[in-house]
């Protein structure tokens, strides 16, 4: 076989002047008519648009369930691999005297505000108690519902949906884009990871299909996020006397964000995210990701002095040794509709969580990968993999031991008496607090919670909106104008307002499920041209021919 050079040029047409001074047009103005057509729809028609989502969801979830299974076992196989080959591992996501720019912290502290943290608040809580109270054990009746018994299967779940295949997805993304950004001098967009496979081919039409379903995928990933997090924000609110304006009842007597509550949330938060995204990464960004940290340390602090720990403690170790032994079986299983009552229950369950879940990852996958190998670079692939996908899934373990495992003890001991279980999953971790505190100390750590949710939300929002700039103008990390920092932020705001009033939270889910699934092929692809690129990169050391670029490929 003949060796060449890896391709260390690809030229992506960018506007010299005018309004889209620095961006493909072909990226950004088709990104800007789609999400906006999709606002609008679901603004002006909301039921006829959530009708259609939802048939197009149940079709996805019916035709392709199998492949969202696979592709999430194809990522955790292929991080695994390439941290634990030495060849591969040794390798640096940048130039031989190429640094880290960011310190562990700091690095650590944005990857997990930016890829997890609101949804860890919601879920470290809502997950172990829906789990404890069904899961497929229960559905096979091989465990019984809530019950003491029921808690390591909880535990098998609650880790496999946030563990290793979550940051895989991410870690995926990220080390493709930084492999080829930073070795090989190619733009930082999502088109570069692809080159290995597809050359200059990725500079014309095609690399702006796959630039702009990953614009797209990351609005409706980033949404689901957000709109977790607003329903949240606002029942944290309510809890901290705000006032009953934030909710409305129904005749069932269910109560529901109020339309009011969810703009004065969305108001908030994406005015906070989009001053800070315009400060940029080094500054708004980094800091805010190190006050969430340190935040979210105090509050784990409180739940190991004031929770159930020992109940956690054991949750931890014992759900952690069941879930690595668990993990071969749990990420290749399919289920499908057989026409038995335990059949079709296990395909609705796997296709409302599992798939759900995965989806949602791929779907975050193009903006926090794209975040990720943003401030990764100097840092070896073995280094690079495990800070990205072995440490926050232990990070996310602890919470949910200690949080959820909380809750779940609260309520086995019968002092929650149902108020934990009962209540909302964006209200049962408030709800646990009054539980455990007294009513002046339960509305203090609500107010922290609250505080803490915002800053997460905003390091997600903001992170976002420069990602998606960086993707429309085709690699560019430098500063971007303001109206197009403005524009995504309205947009996102807008995209989660109108789908939330339009279907709730269910109609974000649908959009978001059927937005991952073109990204997830685009992601497989990455997966195996940069395997090539390394493979190919490692016969090229063996016969001198030169696998990085000479130039440094440094931020405006």
């Amino acid at each position: 076989m003949a060796l060449k050079p890896p391709l260390m040029d690809l030229p992506i047409k960018t506007t010299g002047s005018g309004f889209y001074r620095g961006f493909a047009k072909e990226i950004a103005i088709t990104a800007k008519l789609l999400i906006a057509a999709l606002i609008l729809w679901a603004m002006i028609f909301p039921k006829r648009s959530s009708s259609f989502l939802g048939g197009i969801n149940d079709t996805i979830l019916a035709s392709f369930g199998f492949w969202y299974i696979y592709a999430m076992a194809f990522f955790v196989i292929v991080c695994l691999a390439l941290a634990i080959w030495p060849a591969s591992g040794r390798l640096k996501l940048g130039l031989p005297d190429d640094k880290p720019e960011f310190s562990n912290f700091s690095w650590f502290s944005m990857m997990f505000g930016a890829g997890i943290g609101i949804g860890m608040l919601t879920f470290a809580t809502a997950e172990p108690m829906y789990h404890f109270a069904k899961n497929p054990a229960t559905i096979q009746a091989l465990t019984e519902p809530s019950t003491l018994g029921n808690v390591r299967d909880a535990y098998i779940w609650s880790f496999t949906h946030w563990g290793f295949a979550a940051w895989a997805a991410y870690a995926i993304v990220g080390l493709s884009l930084g492999y080829c950004a930073y070795r090989r001098g190619l733009p930082l967009t999502i088109r570069s990871g692809l080159t290995p496979l597809f050359g200059t081919w990725m500079s014309g039409p095609l690399g702006h299909v796959v630039d702009v379903v990953a614009v797209v995928a990351t609005v409706l990933g980033v949404s689901q996020t957000l709109g977790f997090g607003v329903e949240q924000f606002v029942s944290g609110l309510s809890r901290v006397g705000v006032g009953d304006w934030l909710f409305t009842t129904a005749a069932d007597g269910t109560r529901s964000s109020s339309t009011a509550g969810i703009i004065a949330a969305l108001v908030v938060i994406m005015g906070a995210s989009t001053l800070s995204a315009l400060s940029g990464v080094g500054k708004g960004i980094k800091w805010l990701s190190n006050i969430n940290m340190g935040l979210s340390f105090f509050l784990l602090a409180f739940f190991i002095v004031f929770g159930s720990t020992l109940f956690g403690l054991q949750a931890l170790f014992v759900g952690l040794w069941d879930y690595l032994v668990s993990i071969p079986g749990n990420i290749f299983t399919v289920w499908t509709k057989n026409g038995t009552p335990v059949g079709d229950a296990l395909a609705g369950w796997q296709g409302g969580w599992t798939i759900f879940y995965w989806a949602w990852w791929i779907a975050f996958a193009p903006f926090v990968g794209l975040f990720l190998a943003r401030i990764s670079r100097g840092r070896t692939v073995r280094e690079y993999v495990l800070g990205a996908l072995i440490v926050p899934s232990i990070m996310c373990f602890v919470w949910f031991a200690l949080v959820g495992g909380t809750a779940i003890n609260l309520e086995l001991t019968g002092k929650a008496a149902g108020a934990i279980a009962g209540a909302g999953q964006e209200s049962q971790l408030f709800a646990m607090l009054a539980v455990m505190l007294s009513p002046d100390l339960a509305w203090a750590m609500s107010v922290l919670v609250v505080l803490l949710l915002l800053t997460y939300l905003v390091t997600s929002a903001d992170s976002a909106v420069l990602i998606i700039n960086t993707i429309n103008a085709a690699g560019d990390e430098g500063p971007k104008s303001r109206p197009h920092i403005l524009f995504w932020g309205v947009a996102l705001a807008l995209v989660v307002g109108g789908l939330i009033v339009a279907g709730g939270l269910g109609a974000i889910k649908t959009a978001m499920v059927i937005g991952a699934l073109p990204f997830s092929v685009v992601m497989v692809v990455m997966g195996i041209a940069l395997i090539k690129a390394i493979v190919h990169d490692g016969l090229r050391e063996k016969h001198g021919i030169a696998t990085t670029t000479k130039s440094k490929h440094t931020p405006d």
